[in-house]
């Protein structure tokens, strides 16, 4: 596949234009075109694209505009329908974190993915960090001697979604992370959490992971703190890693730090932990984009047809994951073990079966890639006529409009 790959996006909202900037950028593929369901983000789009063609009926954008590829940055219970529709279009998929409101979703778009030869792959962003490479690399060369445990905090005020839980929007993030570093999944899940702004759908979640070798991650997650966090703290035997994302510089800091316990006493005078306070220093990491690495092994996996890391068995651990905090939550925080079945559709995203088994239409479907409605979703439709309202926009657009 020597020539340039065609590639198109929908959902302009919030992460879209990002992976639309990225894509742009590539050299070895072309950004063919954007889809989106509001009229004023498609005109933003064209005019800071302007050889981009833009569309407002997803149907059409996989029928008429000869892509090769289809980046998913919509809300997450529309992951599954847009990525099936361009699996079976014979279009290579690349779709935001998390892939799907349930594993069961995911397998379905693997097994596709895979009887027809395509690639799969989900906006694991933080796996493509050169922060999170270097800290795997100081865990896995034994700097930090052996994980006791993990502690993450991604905190901030809003965005509030609508059709999953504050754990589903920003709880991936940081389990991908863990799951990279520890090179495992866990063996238990517990979850609780509140609700408190909308009914049914937690804003804050604290989430604990138990893993083999009695070591464990918690992953508190807040869309009510006053100031925005990403931090992780990794517990070694040897030493610590701090790891804070908002910073702009020095955004991991080893310590040299440890607690020590005496092996053996014969009294209680005797028995004293030893502290020990070494220095901190901070390696050197040089700075890449992320999200542009990711978007360059997207297209490097179509060419080359090897597997994603971030691929679908990848993304459907930490599915499954999120499914187990789910049922957690529903269960007052009892523990989860990892090997049971998953929590249903309803349970997994913390809303009431009937807002779960809603159904919407593809060709009228394009929302931003944070869970975000762009004002139209069920509404794009005319509640007298039922049909979809057309674009009007200029140049290249295509019109929502179908019989």
């Amino acid at each position: 596949m020597g020539a340039k790959l065609n590639v198109g996006v929908v959902g302009c909202g919030y992460w879209g234009p990002n992976l639309i900037r990225n894509f742009n950028s590539l050299h070895d593929c072309n950004l063919k075109a954007v889809c989106d369901l509001s009229v004023e983000r498609l005109r933003h789009m064209q005019s800071l694209y302007p050889h981009v063609e833009v569309y407002n009926d997803y149907t059409r954008f996989l029928e008429d505009a000869g892509l090769d590829a289809v980046v998913v940055a919509t809300s997450v219970r529309l992951h599954h329908p847009m990525c099936k529709a361009a699996l079976l279009a014979g279009k290579h998929v690349l779709v935001e974190k998390p892939m799907a409101a349930s594993s069961a979703e995911c397998d379905d778009l693997e097994q596709i993915a895979r009887s027809k030869g395509l690639t799969i792959m989900v906006g694991h962003t933080f796996l493509y960090s050169p922060i999170v490479r270097r800290i795997k690399k100081i865990v896995d060369d034994g700097d930090v001697g052996e994980i006791r445990y993990i502690s993450a905090r991604r905190l901030n005020l809003g965005l509030f979604q609508k059709d999953i839980n504050v754990a589903w929007d920003l709880a991936p993030h940081d389990i991908s992370i863990i799951l990279y570093i520890l090179g495992e999944n866990p063996i238990s899940v517990n979850c609780r959490g509140g609700a408190n702004v909308s009914k049914n759908v937690h804003d804050v979640t604290t989430l604990w992971l138990g893993f083999s070798r009695n070591r464990s991650a918690t992953i508190h997650s807040s869309w009510l703190d006053p100031r925005k966090t990403r931090e992780m703290t990794i517990v070694g035997s040897k030493r610590m890693i701090v790891y804070d994302d908002v910073a702009n510089q020095d955004k991991i800091r080893i310590y040299d730090a440890r607690v020590e316990s005496p092996p053996h006493y014969d009294t209680f005078a005797e028995f004293h932990y030893a502290y020990h306070y070494g220095d901190s220093y901070v390696p050197y990491v040089r700075q890449e984009e992320p999200l542009k690495i990711e978007c360059q092994h997207f297209i490097d996996c179509i060419k080359t047809k090897t597997e994603p890391i971030s691929g679908a068995r990848q993304a459907r651990n930490v599915v499954r994951i999120l499914e187990a905090s789910s049922l957690s939550l529903a269960r007052d925080g009892a523990p989860v073990d990892f090997a049971v079945a998953p929590a249903k559709p309803a349970e997994t995203t913390g809303q009431a079966p009937a807002q779960v088994a809603e159904v919407v239409p593809i060709a009228n479907v394009a929302t931003n890639g944070d869970g975000q409605s762009n004002g139209h979703g069920r509404g794009s439709k005319s509640p007298a006529t039922g049909r979809s309202r057309k674009a009007k926009t200029s140049g290249t657009t295509k019109s929502a409009a179908r019989p």
